[in-house]
């Protein structure tokens, strides 16, 4: 048997450069754990499934050109099947996992069961997709917001129809947070012209009673219903009035900006009105518009090659986190993270700026409305 003349020194040098080696293939497998707990059924499905494929489409994106700091992000998605109960043990589940940050919640009262976990584990929550203003003020310490608030969106959306010459107007809420909300905008907007809802109901969330919202909404007959609403009691409803003879104008929030949202409306989706928190998904003069059509058609498969308002919030909301990664460091932890993204005070996503700072975590304010058009399109 032959022996090499291996001396000391030299595999004193081999193991350290063999344990270099492996270090930089741990470090460039490496994960970041990022937390979501969500209704990928139920309710909400429908608009949760273009949210996630918006935030995927970046995240994709990054970690196929080498992640950030060599590390890929790693989205682990839970179903709470828009049940609160259900959502607040993913977030312990998410949280006992090691996830560095949660991220697009939905709903105001799933969102509200996660916030004890955030304080007690000093953990973020990016991008919440709901405009619930108790998560903007009081400025909470670990929730970041992105999209407007549902009191800003609703006060608009009152304003526009009162100058489209609507003057009666009723609202259709959902009895829960989220409801009571964005039904105080509402009333602002009209309160702001000296006028009132022709009608002002509210609905049980586990049990909605459709055929008696749309009879008192016939009875009423006003010339367009609010409906602050789930996209499946706002769709139920309108397809009921309009089987019912009505010819009602119908709006909604920007919860309901969904493609789902269309096709649950069926040949009934015309004409109705869904405000937007976000700039127009079809204008190709922002960078932002841009950047997601290209990642949309390279995905032709899974996005058809179009681009919805819930999409668009889901790649701005992923656009936020990896930006507070990077920022982050070489100190990508809860706290990292907290840091970096309190720092942000100005961040252009490609058309509008948003930023952060210890007393202020309320992301953007933009507000519009769109028409979805024949051809199940929201115009603006």
């Amino acid at each position: 048997m032959t022996f090499h003349p291996w001396s000391r020194r030299s595999i004193a040098g081999l193991l350290s450069t063999f344990a270099l080696a492996i270090g930089a293939t741990g470090a460039a497998h490496a994960q970041i754990i990022v937390g979501q707990t969500a209704g990928i059924t139920g309710q909400v499905a429908a608009s949760v499934k273009e949210l996630n494929l918006g935030a995927r489409l970046y995240l994709d994106h990054i970690n196929a050109t080498g992640g950030v700091g060599g590390q890929k992000i790693e989205l682990v998605s839970m179903d709470d099947a828009f049940d609160p109960k259900r959502s607040a043990t993913n977030a312990q589940a998410l949280i006992d996992k090691g996830a560095v940050a949660l991220f697009l919640t939905r709903g105001t009262p799933h969102t509200q069961a996660v916030m004890p976990l955030l304080e007690k584990y000093q953990l973020p929550l990016i991008a919440p997709s709901t405009g619930a203003s108790l998560l903007h003020k009081p400025v909470h310490p670990y929730v970041f917001n992105v999209r407007s608030t549902y009191q800003r969106e609703a006060e608009r959306a009152v304003q526009l129809l009162l100058e489209m010459g609507n003057t009666r107007i009723a609202i259709v809420q959902v009895n829960d947070t989220f409801g009571q909300d964005a039904a105080q905008g509402a009333l602002r907007g009209l309160t702001d012209q000296k006028t009132k809802p022709v009608l002002h109901l509210t609905y049980d969330r586990e049990k909605p009673d459709v055929p008696n919202l749309v009879k008192q909404v016939m009875t009423a007959d006003p010339q367009v219903v609010l409906f602050i609403s789930t996209q499946q009691v706002a769709s139920e409803t309108i397809n009921a009035l309009r089987a019912a003879g009505s010819r009602t104008l119908a709006s909604t929030l920007s919860n309901n900006a969904s493609a789902g949202f269309i096709q649950l409306l069926g040949q009934n989706a015309a004409g109705v009105i869904v405000s937007q928190v976000f700039p127009n998904e079809r204008n190709m003069t922002l960078p932002m518009v841009r950047e997601v059509t290209d990642l949309a058609k390279a995905k032709q498969a899974e996005t058809g090659g179009i681009v919805t308002p819930a999409m668009m919030e889901g790649f701005v909301s992923a656009k936020v986190l990896v930006e507070a990664i990077r920022r982050a460091g070489k100190d990508v932890s809860r706290a990292g993270i907290t840091r970096a993204l309190n720092g942000m005070t100005k961040y252009d996503l490609g058309g509008i700026d948003i930023g952060f700072s210890p007393t202020d975590h309320t992301g953007a304010s933009y507000a519009d409305i769109a028409i979805i058009d024949p051809r199940g399109r929201f115009l603006r």
